[in-house]
C-alpha cells in the first residue's frame, strides 16, 4: 500500500513524514510504539499511540489503533481492527473482521473471528473462541474452552466457561452463567440456564421451553412423549430410565 492509498483509506490529509514504513511492508505513525521484534506486514496499520511489542504480528489489512496494545505472540491479521484501550496479549488471535475495543482484553490462546465485536471490559481469555456475528460485551467473561458464535450476545457481568456454547441467537446478561458442557442457543438468560449433569447426559434448558440431552432437544412435553422411545434406543437401565424422568419433571417445574 503506496502512502497515496493510506490517506485514501483514512480519508484525510495524512502528513507523510509521520509515518515510516514498518520492515515488514506495513505502516507505522510516530507516535505509536513498536519493537524491532514485532513485525507489521502486508498493508497492516499501527497508528495513534498503539503499541505492538513482543513477537507480536499484525498483517494483511489489520488496524491497531488509538491506545490500543498487542504484545507477546498475539496476532492481529485479515480486517481485524483493535483499538481504543483493548489489549490483545498471549497467543491470542483476532482475525477476519473481528473487532477488538473499549478496554477488552483477549489473552491465552483466545481466538476471536469472522464479524464478532468483543468490548467493553469484557475479557476473552484461555481457548475461548468468539466468531460469526458474536458480540462480548461490558464485565462478560468468556474463558476456558468456551465457544460464542452465531448471533449470541454476552454481556453484563455474565460468564460463560468450560466447555459451554453460546450461539443461534442466545442472549446470556446480568450475572448469567453457562459451564460445563452446556448449550444455550436461544433465548434471553439474565439468570443461569439450568444445567444438570446425570449419569448419562447432560441436560440444558437450551432455550426457553426446551431441553437439550445429549445430541437431542424437545420442549419439555415432548419430552415426555418421545423420552421413552429415547431412552429405549440408548439402552437406559430402569434405574437411568427413573432418573431423567425425574429431570425431565424438574424442568418442567422451575426451567425457564
Amino acid at each position: 500500500m503506496t502512502f497515496k492509498e493510506l490517506n485514501e483509506k483514512f480519508g484525510s490529509a495524512l502528513v507523510e513524514t509521520e509515518w515510516h514504513r514498518a520492515s515488514g511492508g506495513g505502516w507505522v505513525q510516530n507516535t505509536a510504539r513498536v519493537v524491532d521484534e514485532s513485525h507489521i506486514q502486508d498493508d497492516a496499520i499501527v497508528s495513534g499511540n498503539a503499541r505492538v511489542s513482543g513477537n507480536a504480528r499484525v498483517s494483511g489489512n489489520a488496524l491497531v489503533s488509538e491506545d490500543a496494545w498487542v504484545s507477546r505472540n498475539a496476532q492481529v491479521s485479515g480486517d481485524a481492527q483493535v483499538s481504543g484501550n483493548a489489549q490483545v496479549s498471549g497467543d491470542a488471535q483476532v482475525l477476519g473482521n473481528a473487532r477488538v475495543f473499549g478496554n477488552a482484553r483477549v489473552f491465552g490462546d483466545a481466538q476471536v473471528s469472522g464479524g464478532a465485536q468483543v468490548s467493553g471490559n469484557a475479557q476473552v481469555s484461555g481457548n475461548a473462541q468468539v466468531s460469526g456475528g458474536a458480540q462480548v460485551s461490558g464485565d462478560a467473561q468468556v474463558l476456558g474452552n468456551a465457544r460464542v458464535s452465531g448471533n449470541a450476545r454476552v454481556s453484563g457481568n455474565a460468564r460463560v466457561s468450560g466447555d459451554a456454547q453460546v450461539f443461534g441467537n442466545a442472549r446470556v446478561s446480568e450475572n448469567a452463567r453457562v459451564s460445563g458442557n452446556a448449550g444455550v442457543f436461544g433465548g434471553r438468560w439474565e439468570q443461569s440456564p439450568l444445567f444438570i449433569v446425570g449419569s448419562r447426559y447432560s441436560l440444558t434448558n437450551a432455550k426457553p421451553g426446551h431441553i437439550q440431552i445429549g445430541c437431542e432437544c424437545h420442549t419439555f412435553s415432548e419430552w415426555k412423549k418421545v423420552g421413552p422411545a429415547i431412552a429405549e434406543r440408548e439402552k437406559f437401565t430402569p434405574e437411568q430410565i427413573a432418573e431423567y424422568t425425574a429431570y425431565v419433571n424438574l424442568f418442567s417445574q422451575i426451567g425457564k
